[in-house]
């Protein structure tokens, strides 16, 4: 289990552009600072992905959102707040102040507040949240152990080592405004 002091030396390295994976719910993610484009830009190097297909943020909390998202209508928003934290994730209303590199260009944005304590505790030393994304080369297998990590994500500036939560799935994504499911 990653320490005290390995959690606020990777929130160094994420306040000045590093990479970090951390584990999830169900898998190892990868984790910049969403308001950092070099940062941002390094994570899709690594994993070659393309900037089209846009991001997650996880969160310790939903006040960590934010700032990234709007308001939506009272009912629904009840929905969203109800099912976190957990292993559910929401496409929101993107505020207008929200990168374009976090979104791939769309309205929307995907969050979530996690249940995991590990990447809950690096949020809160980070101080908001992070960019989330599948510890993995696109189209690969998501990464499980801190190991794979290293050897499927090289670049990687700081892996935390800990448990994945007990998930067999990455989380599940629902259009807010709707609830339709968007990943299984």
């Amino acid at each position: 289990m990653s320490s005290a002091f390995q959690l606020r030396l990777a929130a160094y390295r994420l306040h000045r552009g590093g990479v970090v994976a951390y584990p999830t719910e169900a898998i190892y993610g990868l984790g910049c600072d969403p308001l950092n484009r070099r940062a941002v830009a390094r994570l899709l190097d690594i994993k070659q992905r393309p900037l089209s297909k846009g991001l997650i943020l996880v969160a310790a909390g939903f006040e960590q959102l934010v700032p990234f998202i709007e308001p939506l209508p009272e009912e629904r928003m009840q929905a969203v707040l109800e099912s976190w934290p957990g292993p559910n994730t929401w496409l929101l209303p993107a505020a207008n102040t929200t990168p374009r590199w976090l979104t791939g260009g769309r309205d929307n944005i995907a969050v979530r507040v996690t249940a995991h304590s590990l990447a809950a505790d690096l949020c809160r030393a980070f101080g908001g949240a992070i960019v989330s994304t599948s510890a993995n080369r696109s189209g690969y297998a998501p990464a499980k152990t801190a190991l794979e990590v290293r050897l499927r994500c090289p670049g990687t500036d700081i892996v935390l080592h800990g448990s994945t939560g007990d998930n067999t799935q990455p989380t599940t994504i629902r259009n807010a405004l709707t609830g339709e499911v968007i990943r299984p």
